[in-house]
């Protein structure tokens, strides 16, 4: 397995941080996601494995797969060992956030979820059905519906509290300034929510101020 026991390497890798000097780590999106995926394409990349983590499907678990324990939840203890020995060694530990999209793509992508509970509320579509694409992946997130919000709070709430979890980085951040049809929202509530939030402003945000179609946020 060529994802087993990342948990733990990242813990031996703490020594040669702190001969770098480096306080804090930025980790690619460890929440649980299909490795397959690539498998289900037809095109010239089927057939390789998805190191890269994007296509959330899991929001509140860590990639089972980077555990070195194959026991089911082991995953969780480990990576709260992995936090524990980075903030003993005085180094932040910061998240990639994929909240803009999940690993459901588009008309032609699987379901996972969101599509079959509820698609009109999880994500954005225009009058005739179609998903509406702001992320180059098939599909946007609608980020500002309140029951949306309320997953980003618990899971953002969830790694601060239960996983010591020092700050994220939030991919595609722009879309978060997205209303239904797409609109430019100047004061979006998911980002007052977040920003203004008991648990969340005192860590880390990092924006990635843009998303894939152009809307360029950087400085704002």
């Amino acid at each position: 397995d060529l994802f087993a026991g990342d948990l733990a390497r990242l813990r031996e890798k703490i020594p040669y941080l702190l001969d770098l000097g480096v306080n804090a780590v930025e980790l690619l999106p460890v929440h649980a996601f299909n490795e397959m995926e690539l498998y289900m394409l037809d095109e010239p990349r089927w057939g390789l494995l998805n190191f890269w983590g994007y296509s959330t499907l899991g929001y509140f678990a860590p990639n089972a797969r980077y555990a070195s324990d194959p026991t089911p939840g082991a995953q969780v203890r480990e990576f709260k060992e992995m936090v524990r020995a980075f903030h003993e060694a005085g180094i932040e530990v910061i998240l990639d956030v994929v909240f803009n999209h999940t690993g459901e793509g588009n008309e032609e992508g699987p379901v996972y979820h969101f599509k079959a509970m509820a698609d009109q509320v999880f994500y954005l579509k225009d009058g005739k059905g179609a998903y509406r694409d702001y992320t180059g992946c098939g599909h946007t997130v609608n980020t500002n519906h309140p029951v949306v919000q309320d997953l980003i709070i618990d899971a953002l709430r969830y790694w601060v509290h239960e996983m010591h979890i020092d700050g994220f980085r939030f991919d595609l951040a722009s879309v978060f300034c997205r209303g239904r049809s797409g609109e430019v929202l100047k004061h979006p509530p998911v980002i007052d929510r977040i920003s203004h939030d008991p648990e969340l402003r005192g860590v880390k945000l990092i924006a990635e101020a843009w998303d894939a179609v152009g809307l360029y946020q950087v400085g704002s």
